[in-house]
């Protein structure tokens, strides 16, 4: 897990066939500007496949910083 102040986003991997959210990792957004797409194994169709970027959440893990 990416600490507080860190660069780093926790993104997760989507599978383009299935839709199936099987992978999670660190990407760091200074360097990466596009969507990371990597081609990893996906257990579902026992093949290997493409997976795309998206949010590690969808809106529920989120916090909001704090006004002060």
């Amino acid at each position: 897990m990416p600490k507080k102040n860190s660069k780093r986003k926790l993104v997760g991997l989507v599978s383009e066939n299935t839709g199936h959210r099987v992978y999670y990792t660190t990407k760091n957004t200074l360097a990466t500007a596009g969507k990371l797409s990597l081609k990893k194994y996906n257990p579902f169709t026992r093949q290997h496949e493409l997976f795309v970027e998206t949010k590690k959440s969808l809106g529920r893990n989120e916090v909001k910083a704090r006004k002060r």
